[in-house]
């Protein structure tokens, strides 16, 4: 093809891709958009490619979602932000389509155009477009017009702001639930734009309006929306205005509305101040802590902390604690969990007199849980309670939970207690733990599932870091070693695997003594398997041991196991002989 036709091509190329009925060719002809704007250049761009963009009425979600994504970032190839507003029509066209993450992701590519537009185009491309699709037939390009008020409004004249704010209260009362569902969703951001005499006249009544809808979908974003505006609103107007909703909302017939109402409840008190928090959210809070709802409970339980650390302890105490003491012994496992996972955070709030007296007695239900996950949570933050009450007094009921949890019948507990042992090592300390917690870290390196006598094997490393050398010289090294000779080979295997982690918290010395003579040993071992895993441990002892040992012992070693007669063996030790070749060389 000549020279002359070139910039033709790319344009002639994408329309025949775009009309290809394999989707993937579709697809990736329009990711390659920018390669193709910038052999055509700025002017053919806008007058050719993005028309062809506009009319392309692919029916594909996965090609207008890609399309929506590149022309979000596409101002530069057409010349830059003052000819921004030529991608506005496509992306016009992308807001009405039924698919809603298209819409979404074309919304936001224009919310991001329009950020960088200037203001007299955003007067004349920008508003005009968000006019058009409030005003549109389907409910979707209504739907698209809520997320882009907050863009079009700040740079619009005063007359433009009053028409955009009666517009914006009309798709708050639409008759299609999903337009005011959006319009609840984007009011918070809406409202951020508008000024403070309109917000509380003009936004505050849309908000009402959303807060009494007869759809509890729509209640349940407005609940969203408190948050927000209180903290767009003076404390005076906050409490006068917000907490009424709040409290409303706390009792509402839905539950799915009470639910958001305790899962936002931390950032609702923020919005309202602490005074107005102890004296009208606490009553609320109590009744979402007793609402007839699992789910509801669920999420006012996963919350009890940070409410309480907005009271002071009396209050707490008064009113939270008796609460807490029912959910300990609530019907669905699902709410004892979430308590479980944040009660242990009380400590500190309460003290240490009242964790003793209050907390500890739900401490010691919850962790004789028949659910496992509810004891695990109570064990993963035993640090938070350790620091205001000691061990003493936990550690008498602490340890029947850690035995049980590490013989539990599923692995995945037991792996979960693996993880925590170095945590319960630190707080239980040295003495306490060779007692009662050293047996079953050996005992879970000879588990039936290779998970936990790998997590095992992970920390009798960890356990090394935290006690020391010398401890582990005494409590791990001997019985590690034993194993060694185990008839089952996966247990043997397990053993190196310990021994290559623990190597180099044990150091040289410790390593060429006790450590390397059971892995030069295993290395006449029958099973393929055990042969090759030495060759990796050996490997992996070269930068520990000194350079004699590796020659006096690892190397001979290595060149036997590199002439065996298993293909897998002879690979791995050929490449430990290569590291050990490639340390000499850079020494």
């Amino acid at each position: 093809m000549s020279m002359v036709d070139e910039p033709l091509y790319p344009i002639a190329v994408l329309i025949d891709e775009l009309k290809n009925d394999d989707i993937q060719l579709r697809l990736t002809s329009i990711r390659r958009l920018n390669t193709i704007a910038r052999a055509l250049g700025e002017e053919r761009t806008r007058k050719e490619l993005i028309p062809f963009l506009s009319e392309n009425n692919d029916d594909d979600d996965e090609v207008l979602l890609a399309m929506a994504e590149e022309l979000g970032v596409f101002i530069p190839y057409v010349g830059g932000v003052e000819h921004a507003h030529v991608l506005l029509p496509p992306l016009e066209t992308l807001c009405t389509v039924e698919e809603t993450c298209v819409r979404d992701k074309a919304v936001e590519s224009l919310c991001r155009i329009g950020s960088q537009m200037r203001e007299n185009d955003l007067v004349d491309w920008f508003i005009p477009l968000v006019k058009r699709l409030a005003a549109g037939e389907w409910f979707t390009a209504r739907i698209s017009a809520c997320g882009l008020f907050h863009i079009a409004y700040p740079s619009a004249s005063e007359m433009l702001k009053t028409e955009l704010r009666s517009i914006y209260s009309q798709l708050c009362q639409d008759d299609m639930p999903m337009v005011r569902r959006a319009a609840a969703t984007n009011l918070g951001k809406f409202a951020a734009t508008v000024e403070p005499a309109h917000l509380k006249t003009d936004i505050m009544s849309m908000f009402e309006d959303l807060t009494q809808d007869d759809q509890d979908s729509v209640r349940l974003l407005a609940v969203e929306s408190c948050a927000a505006l209180g903290k767009l609103l003076e404390s005076q107007d906050c409490v006068a205005h917000i907490l009424p909703v709040i409290v409303n909302f706390s009792q509402d017939k839905s539950w799915r509305v009470r639910y958001m109402v305790a899962n936002q409840l931390y950032e609702l008190c923020e919005a309202v101040g602490p005074e107005p928090t102890r004296t009208d959210l606490v009553p609320a809070y109590v009744r979402l802590l007793r609402d007839n709802e699992a789910e509801v409970r669920i999420a006012a339980a996963g919350k009890v902390t940070k409410f309480c650390r907005i009271l002071n302890p009396e209050l707490a105490i008064q009113h939270i604690l008796p609460c807490v003491k029912e959910l300990s012994s609530d019907s669905s496992q699902h709410v004892r969990s979430a308590l479980a996972s944040v009660i242990m955070g009380m400590a500190p709030v309460l003290g240490k007199d009242a964790t003793i007296e209050q907390l500890l007695p739900i401490f010691l239900s919850l962790l004789k849980d028949e659910f496992p996950d509810v004891r695990l949570n109570i064990i993963s933050k035993l640090d938070q309670v350790n620091q205001v009450i000691g061990i003493d007094l936990l550690s008498q009921s602490l340890l029947p939970a850690i035995v049980e949890l590490a013989e539990d019948r599923h692995w995945r507990v037991r792996l979960a207690i693996i993880e925590y042992i170095p945590l319960l090592a630190s707080q239980l300390g040295v003495g306490f733990f060779d007692d009662k917690l050293g047996a079953l870290c050996m005992q879970w390196l000879q588990d039936k599932v290779y998970s936990i006598r790998d997590a095992a094997a992970n920390n009798l490393k960890r356990l090394a870091e935290e006690f020391g050398p010398e401890w582990a010289m005494q409590h791990i090294i001997p019985q590690v070693l034993d194993m060694i000779n185990n008839p089952h080979y996966l247990y043997r295997m397990t053993i190196l695997r310990a021994i290559s982690l623990l190597a180099p918290v044990m150091g040289p010395e410790i390593t060429c003594s006790k450590l390397l003579p059971v892995v030069v040993t295993a290395s006449k071992d029958r099973v393929p398997n055990i042969k090759f895993n030495v060759a990796k441990v050996l490997q992996s002892l070269i930068n520990i041991v000194d350079q004699s040992v590796v020659e006096k012992t690892i190397r001979p070693c290595l060149v036997e196991l590199a002439e065996d007669p298993d293909v897998d063996v002879r690979y791995y030790a050929n490449q430990a002989l290569q590291s050990i070749d490639n340390v000499m060389m850079s020494s």
